[in-house]
C-alpha cells in the first residue's frame, strides 16, 4: 500500500509487542519513544525503590511520619520544579535518614540523569554531548548496585535507538494519547 510509505517516523510507548509489529507493518519507518512514558518508567522505578527500601529497613510499610513517604511527591518531581527550599528540605531529610535517604537519592539522581539526556532533544546537542549524558547516566545506574536502578539502565540500552530517534526527532505520541476522541 502506498500510504505506508509516506509514514517515516511511528512514536510509541515501550511496548516490544509494538515495536515488532511496527517493523513488521512499517519497515522502513523510524520507531521512536515517547519521553513520557521513559520518564514514566524511571518513577514507577524510583517508587518501586522506595517502597522496597522502607519495607525492608523499617520492617512496614511506608507512613506519614518517615523522611521517604514526606518526600515522595518531591522524588517524582523535576529537579526544575522543584523551588530550591522544597529540594534542599528534601534532600537534607533524606540524607538525614541514613541507608533509606541515601538510596533513594540515588535512585533519583537516575532519574534525573536520564531527564538531562532526554533533554538533549531538539536542541541541535551533538553526537559527544548525547553520548557523553548516555554513559553518564549508565556509569551512575551500574555504579548504584541497585537491581532496580540496574533494571531501568538495561531497559533504555535494549530501547535505545529508539530513544536517541526521539532526541534527534523529538517527536511524540502525546497529542494523539492525550486525545478524548
Amino acid at each position: 500500500m502506498q500510504w505506508r510509505r509516506q509514514i517515516h517516523y511511528v512514536a510509541i510507548d515501550m511496548s516490544p509487542g509494538c515495536r515488532a509489529a511496527i517493523r513488521i507493518g512499517l519497515p522502513h519507518a523510524t520507531v521512536v519513544v515517547d519521553h513520557f512514558h521513559v520518564i514514566q518508567l524511571a518513577n514507577k522505578m524510583l517508587n518501586f525503590v522506595r517502597r522496597r527500601t522502607t519495607a525492608t529497613l523499617r520492617g512496614r510499610r511506608g507512613r506519614a511520619c518517615d523522611p521517604e513517604w514526606q518526600a515522595r511527591r518531591q522524588l517524582l518531581r523535576n529537579l526544575e520544579d522543584l523551588i530550591d527550599t522544597r529540594f534542599s528540605t528534601m534532600w537534607n531529610a533524606l540524607i538525614d535518614t541514613g541507608t533509606i535517604g541515601m538510596t533513594l537519592l540515588t535512585a533519583w539522581i537516575a532519574k534525573e540523569r536520564l531527564r538531562d539526556l532526554l533533554a538533549c532533544a531538539c536542541t541541535s546537542a551533538d553526537r559527544h554531548r548525547i553520548g557523553h549524558l548516555h554513559f553518564k547516566f549508565l556509569t551512575w545506574c551500574a555504579d548504584s548496585e541497585m537491581p532496580e536502578v540496574r533494571t531501568l539502565a538495561r531497559t533504555i540500552d535494549r530501547w535505545w535507538p529508539e530513544i536517541a530517534a526521539f532526541i534527534a526527532t523529538g517527536h511524540s505520541n502525546a497529542k494523539s494519547e492525550g486525545s478524548t476522541a
